[in-house]
């Protein structure tokens, strides 16, 4: 990417987004990357680091404002309502996950955007899709209004792609873990939400099974993804806005077992609810073949390093000011 981008982060206080825009401020100026959201409470530091403005992206009149003004160039759209979320209100969940993406498309194919950033996930898979190295070209038929509006997001950015020759790029994000941000919503939160109940309680009640497998990546490798995808040279890429990534995959047990590592008398008990369902629809591990040949990517984290640093992390916050 270019160090005279002018950048809008959209979604910037939520999990990926208050991370994303940190990174991007280092990389690129504080004054490059203007950081939005449709939230009030912001944490001071992402505020006052550089450029805030108060969006939401199914104001057409207000994206277009914003645009215009900072001269945007490239746009990472991270607003999104996350799985569990969307279920609790499917209206909203489409409102904001189809109409702002395709206010986003639009502004941008109608300005001085070049470059866009529309992420998809795993949710876009569904209970026929093959579970196991799940390909990169199969089945999408999901059954819950997150992963239908991903797939509606993918084929939306390849249309764009294809129609108006928009740079528009994205991955199949697995669950993210971070110690950075609580856990916003999605189903594959318990295995954020594990490591802060171990560090303060030592025990740990789960929304899901103890046999539940899913694709997950560490918060620094997710980041890495995003950056390596956008500096990708768009001439090589086969595929653009649906590319499988994968981190590690990992049994919630097994997850425990390597807490238990570290926190010998650290207790789990299981508590399936409404969210099982819907872990049982999505992949076990992912085949990213594509995006390792396409870009090169390839994830610097496995279940040991990811488990210490989390830890490592939140026990030094713990100390710092409490969890």
């Amino acid at each position: 990417m270019n160090k005279k981008e002018k950048i809008l982060v959209t979604g910037a206080a939520g999990q990926i987004g208050s991370e994303l825009t940190p990174l991007l401020r280092e990389r690129y100026g504080n004054i490059q990357v203007i950081a939005s959201d449709i939230k009030t409470d912001i944490p001071s530091d992402l505020k006052d680091s550089g450029p805030f403005e108060h969006l939401d992206v199914l104001s057409n009149e207000r994206l277009f404002e914003v645009v215009k003004k900072h001269r945007i160039t490239l746009i990472f759209h991270m607003s999104a309502i996350l799985s569990a979320s969307g279920e609790q209100n499917p209206q909203h969940a489409w409102k904001v996950n189809i109409e702002g993406t395709r206010n986003i498309l639009e502004i941008s194919k109608d300005s001085e955007v070049k470059k866009l950033f529309i992420p998809s996930s795993i949710a876009a898979f569904g209970p026929s899709t093959p579970r196991e190295d799940t390909p990169q070209e199969t089945i999408l038929r999901p059954n819950t209004v997150y992963g239908i509006t991903k797939v509606a997001g993918e084929l939306l950015s390849n249309y764009y792609v294809a129609r108006y020759k928009l740079d528009v790029r994205g991955c199949r994000y697995p669950g993210i873990i971070s110690h950075k941000t609580l856990p916003g919503g999605g189903t594959t939160d318990y295995a954020v939400a594990i490591f802060y109940e171990a560090v303060r309680k030592k025990t740990y009640t789960c929304f899901v099974n103890k046999e539940t497998m899913l694709p997950m990546m560490y918060m620094p490798d997710c980041l890495k993804a995003t950056l390596d995808l956008m500096d990708a040279n768009f001439k090589k890429l086969q595929h653009h806005a649906d590319f499988n990534v994968a981190g590690m995959s990992f049994k919630v047990h097994e997850l425990a077992r390597e807490i238990k590592k570290h926190i010998p008398d650290f207790t789990i008990s299981y508590e399936p609810d409404y969210r099982q369902k819907i872990a049982d629809t999505w992949p076990r591990t992912i085949d990213d073949s594509a995006a390792r040949q396409e870009w090169g990517w390839e994830p610097e984290y496995d279940l040991s390093s990811m488990t210490e640093d989390m830890l490592k992390e939140l026990r030094r916050r713990h100390q710092e000011s409490g969890l």
